[in-house]
C-alpha cells in the first residue's frame, strides 16, 4: 500500500504563490522509482493533470501551468512538491497527488489520472480575482 497526504492548499488573492506539499509512506512505496503527479479537479470539471515528475527528475506540465508552476522531490523526506506562482482564479480547484509506482505514465503523451494507482486526498486551492 501507498499512503499519500497532501497539505498546503489555501485562499491566495490572484498573482500569489503557494506551496504544495505530498507526504508518502507505506510498505509498497519506494520513492525513488516510477512517476508522481499532481492533478487538479475543479468543481464540475474533470480531473486533469498538471505537473509530474519521473524517477530521474524529468519533469512535464500541462500548457496551462507552464511557467508558473514548478514540480520537484525530495527523495530523502519522501515529500513531493508543487510551487504555484502568478496564480488565477482558473487554478482554483482541489490539488491531489497521485502515485505511479510502475513509471508507465511518463510515456502517455498526456498527464493522465488512469495511468496513476495511488491518490491522496486533496488539498483545496482557491485564487480570488
Amino acid at each position: 500500500q501507498v499512503q499519500l497526504v497532501e497539505s498546503g492548499g489555501g485562499s491566495v488573492q490572484a498573482g500569489g504563490s503557494l506551496r504544495l506539499s505530498c507526504q508518502a509512506s507505506g510498505s509498497a512505496y519506494r520513492y525513488n522509482s516510477g512517476c508522481m503527479g499532481w492533478f487538479r479537479q475543479a468543481q464540475g470539471k474533470e480531473r486533469e493533470g498538471v505537473a509530474a515528475i519521473n524517477t530521474y527528475g524529468s519533469t512535464r506540465y500541462a500548457d496551462s501551468v507552464k511557467g508558473r508552476f514548478t514540480i520537484s522531490k525530495d527523495n530523502a523526506k519522501n515529500t513531493l512538491y508543487l510551487e504555484m506562482n502568478s496564480l488565477k482564479p482558473e487554478d482554483t480547484a482541489m490539488y491531489y497527488c497521485a502515485a505511479d509506482l510502475m513509471g508507465g505514465s511518463w510515456y502517455s503523451p498526456t498527464i493522465r489520472s488512469a495511468d496513476f494507482g495511488y491518490w491522496g486526498q486533496g488539498t483545496q486551492v482557491t485564487v480570488s480575482s
